[in-house]
């Protein structure tokens, strides 16, 4: 036995080492890649308008940054520290020159020096902005031009460095404003609602929104599955989930009951309210998944797959499958939910606001409605749950 334990734990220390070993040969090979783009990179001279530009282009980069500095030393630093972290750079002399690539190529980030002459930082930041509002300005400047380059931040830059600067200084800079930009656009974009494989659906990013494919959904925000023998796995849809939020208790229906469609079929609790799921179609109760009762926070992960509510033998499935959506037809009906839940938060809020009841905020949305009063919490389920549609 002891013999055994020894081999497993000299088995699992092999697997880390093998593991650590190739991870430190695929860092060193991207080392290597990003050298050898850097030195190539460095002998390039183009002849043309642009003949300052220096570029040097990494395999998958984080970000395309354009830098614009009269410091050939400045321009130096930059290419070696971003490029080496996993950027691609353009680095060009004058802002005239920056503003020509600016207009005929993609950049994430313009790195723009504050003092230059003929066109100085400001103006470029204008230009910049005004031709590729896309673009974010990151100024570099001097102790002495610190507060010039804050005030560029009025008019559309995101952040500045200081020269002179270390190599964390810039990366950490870097870093954090690329988190800000991928959050913006985030934002920008708006919710996202997607067909989904089955084994695609856990751990997605709380604005995305998915429907497996082959899955029915109905006006209350249930989903329906088919099994193969006819019957009917039914849950709480995605959309469902993130309205609500946190959820503290599921009620089952009985097994053998019969429901018709559009009657209150379980009902989700949150403290001392609840939320009604109504039936999709009409049949009856023959399974219901206690496991999911005992593991609630699975519907965190997913509110589709294993974790279904209960399953139905159906009536009438063929008369009634015009009132559910599948495909493009769900995809379009979670857009129109998600825009008009935007909406009607928004306005709660800004009735609050006029009440004084509380002093500003960005809104209620998803995940919150716990804050919500009771008559706001009625018509908020009357709306987006089905109980309107109530068929008896």
């Amino acid at each position: 036995m002891l013999y055994l334990i020894i081999a497993v734990i000299l088995f699992i220390a092999a697997d880390i080492i093998v593991r650590f070993s190739l991870k430190r040969v695929q860092e060193n090979n991207e080392k290597k890649k990003r050298l050898q783009a850097l030195e190539e990179g460095l002998k390039i001279v183009y002849e043309s308008e642009v003949k300052s530009l220096k570029r040097v282009e990494v395999e998958d980069p984080k970000a395309r940054i354009i830098c614009v500095d009269d410091e050939p030393v400045i321009l130096d630093s930059f290419r070696k520290i971003l490029v080496m972290a996993g950027y691609s750079v353009d680095t060009v002399e004058q802002g005239k020159e920056a503003l020509g690539l600016i207009r005929n190529n993609h950049y994430d980030f313009a790195f723009v020096d504050i003092k230059m002459p003929e066109m100085d930082g400001v103006e470029v930041t204008k230009q910049v902005k005004y031709v590729r509002p896309d673009i974010d300005v990151i100024i570099i400047t001097g102790y002495a031009s610190v507060e010039t380059a804050v005030e560029t931040m009025k008019i559309g830059a995101m952040d500045y460095v200081e020269k002179p600067f270390t190599e964390d200084e810039l990366l950490d800079l870097t870093e954090k404003c690329l988190v800000k930009r991928n959050v913006r656009i985030k934002r920008e974009l708006g919710p996202r609602v997607q067909i989904a494989q089955m084994s695609e659906l856990e751990n997605r990013e709380f604005g995305q929104f998915s429907i497996p494919g082959g899955v029915f959904i109905s006006d209350s925000h249930c989903w329906l599955s088919l099994n193969e023998d006819g019957t009917a796995k039914v849950g709480m849809d995605d959309f469902a989930k993130k309205m609500i939020g946190r959820i503290d208790g599921l009620e089952l229906p009985n097994l053998g009951r019969k429901f018709k469609r559009g009657e209150p079929l379980f009902t989700i609790r949150q403290g001392q309210r609840s939320v009604p799921f109504l039936a999709p179609v009409s049949g009856q109760i023959n399974k219901v998944n206690n496991e999911l009762v005992k593991n609630l926070e699975g519907l965190n992960l997913s509110t589709y797959n294993k974790n279904w509510v209960c399953m139905m033998d159906i009536d009438d499935f063929d008369s009634e499958i015009k009132d559910l959506k599948i495909g493009k037809t769900a995809v379009t009906f979670f857009q129109d939910e998600i825009e008009y839940c935007i909406s009607h938060f928004k306005d709660i809020v800004e009735a609050r606001k006029r009440e004084k009841k509380i002093a500003g905020g960005n809104g209620i949305y998803f995940g919150k409605i716990d804050t919500l009063t009771k008559k706001e919490w009625d018509m908020t389920m009357k709306r987006f749950f089905g109980l309107k549609r109530t068929i008896y």
